[in-house]
């Protein structure tokens, strides 16, 4: 099965529930991106294998969703990023995990200043030929 199944399988999902909240939506990391945004891409490990065999293939895919906004006064940014990092996990799907949030941190991409937030999620995939 081609890696567009398993992205369409497992990102869709999710950048279909982002695109209600009032963010930027990007499945990939995006050279300049516009605030407030929502990035998710591949976490470390991304694939941790739980069944392999000839007919079917079973893994617990881990990726990480990135809040960010502009970071222009410490209190509004933590107000921002904190309504942001809500909004997200009230949309995540059924099926997926959160793991943890990390810290907000303040970040520095292309010319602008944002503050970030990484959220931790997992899901299922399954595999079958």
């Amino acid at each position: 099965m081609p890696a567009s199944t398993i992205l369409s399988a497992v990102r869709q999902p999710l950048a279909t529930a982002f695109s209600a909240l009032s963010a930027n939506v990007y499945n990939h990391v995006p050279e300049a991106p516009q605030t407030p945004a929502i990035v998710f891409v591949p976490a470390s490990p991304y694939l941790e294998l739980d069944t392999i065999g000839k007919q079917t293939i079973r893994a617990k895919i881990n990726l990480t969703i990135t809040a960010a906004v502009a970071y222009h006064s410490n209190p509004a940014s933590l107000d921002n990023i904190e309504q942001l990092i809500m909004s997200i996990l009230a949309v995540i799907p059924s099926g997926y995990v959160v793991g943890s949030v990390e810290r907000p941190t303040v970040t520095q991409v292309g010319a602008s200043t944002m503050l970030i937030a990484d959220i931790n999620v997992s899901t299922y995939y399954t595999q079958t030929t």
